[in-house]
């Protein structure tokens, strides 16, 4: 219906939206670009509220509950504290971001158009000569500041965080070196020394077992002990394991795994293993997977000639790249599905946001997998990682224009 107010025209549908006057656009001279002022404010507002709210509950759901179930075990028989525990947490959230903030705005602009949709403010707006590509600007400004954002997390945030959460266990084993050391088990964390404790008496570990590992990762010698503590050396980074009516065995250098040339060693009735938290934190460094490099570490690691998986570093090279364009191609496809879903209801919004999110991802998993596979055609898992922005960006222009011409 268009009503006369003096010399203004006013456009009006049945509805409202959250009592915003998007459904009362008005139209005269330069009053029209006050009324796309006011359109841009409040899908901006929409928009960034939707999306924010998304992105907290997606990581709530989708990370904090694994990062619970992984840590429980460490508050329980490891006596970590609590500030440990939320480094870790927060270490893992950028990771998860990367994720989380695509699919958070993905369902963002499912719920607001779908509610703009049920609301009949996008025939308002029509009504009043508003074209789609202009509905869609503000999500296209929001969608380019997120993939700035994504692309920044994903080759600097998130690989130095992710490495910090790894080398977490360097604060633990100062905090409490015994920790680290619990009964029935084998401590594998240090490159030159495995441990296993039978059991425990407190601080006190008994029926130990020490493998000194040599440089090709062969036990060279074992040491069978009562008795032993662990204490902490923090001047020269390493934990001193004391033993106590201890004896070891040696190795012949030449086969190690022939048992018969075992030769027995003295016996002691103390000793100390010095066990270097650097190795450690050294070691974690050599080993990091590939989602803990940075951008440059990983095209220098590629254009190296003994590059050990030169198809692995390619794929999470192009990953990084793709997923950053991830909020760019939800957003050509969510409007015009939130549009012609027409649908107030949340649960609609939520269901297609995680069945797009579910197909997206399941390209950028399959690639990862096929990037393992030494056989695999090189171009194969880096055009998997793009397939889904290709998929998603053409079937939302086409979409668009399907809905533009109505």
């Amino acid at each position: 219906m268009v009503e006369k107010r003096g010399n203004v025209a006013i456009s009006s549908s049945e509805g409202q939206c959250d009592g915003l006057p998007l459904n009362w656009l008005f139209r005269v001279g330069g009053h029209f670009s006050e009324s796309l002022k006011i359109l841009d404010r409040y899908l901006l507002t929409a928009l960034g509220v939707a999306t924010l709210m998304g992105v907290a509950l997606l990581s709530l759901v989708l990370v904090l509950g694994n990062v619970f179930k992984e840590m429980l075990d460490l508050l329980i028989n490891h006596n970590v504290p609590l500030e440990t525990i939320f480094a870790f947490v927060a270490f893992v959230l950028p990771f998860s971001m990367t994720f989380t903030i695509p699919w958070g705005f993905l369902t963002a602009v499912l719920l607001v158009f779908g509610r703009l949709s049920a609301d009949n403010e996008v025939i308002a707006l029509r009504a009043n000569g508003v074209s789609f590509p202009r509905i869609f600007m503000p999500v296209l400004g929001v969608a380019l500041l997120l993939v700035g954002v994504c692309f920044w997390i994903n080759v600097e945030v998130a690989p130095k965080a992710q490495f910090a959460m790894m080398t977490s266990l360097f604060r633990i084993a100062t905090h409490d070196p015994g920790s680290m050391f619990q009964a029935d088990e084998v401590v594998d964390q240090f490159p030159d020394r495995r441990v296993y404790v039978g059991s425990r008496d407190g601080e006190l570990m008994k029926n130990l077992i020490v493998f000194e590992i040599d440089e090709k990762g062969v036990p060279s010698k074992v040491v069978f002990a009562k008795t032993g503590t662990i204490t902490t050396d923090i001047p020269h980074q390493r934990l001193l394991l004391k033993v106590q009516d201890a004896h070891f065995e040696q190795r012949d250098s030449r086969q190690p795994d022939n048992v018969d040339l075992i030769t027995q060693g003295i016996t002691m009735k103390e000793g100390v293993f010095p066990m270097s938290l650097q190795k450690l934190i050294d070691s974690r460094k050599r080993n990091k997977p590939l989602t803990s490099h940075t951008l440059g570490e990983l095209n220098e690691a590629v254009s190296k000639p003994d590059c050990p998986r030169p198809l692995a570093y390619r794929v999470e090279i192009s990953k990084r790249f793709s997923m950053s364009l991830a909020a760019l191609a939800f957003a050509l496809i969510a409007v015009p599905l939130g549009i012609t879903a027409h649908r107030k209801e949340t649960s609609v919004g939520f269901a297609l946001s995680l069945v797009i999110a579910f197909c997206y991802f399941f390209f950028i998993l399959v690639a990862e997998a096929l990037s393992k596979n030494s056989t695999m055609p090189g171009a194969l898992p880096i055009i998997m990682i793009w397939l889904p922005n290709i998929l998603f960006t053409g079937l939302g222009v086409w979409l668009f224009a399907r809905l533009a011409r109505k």
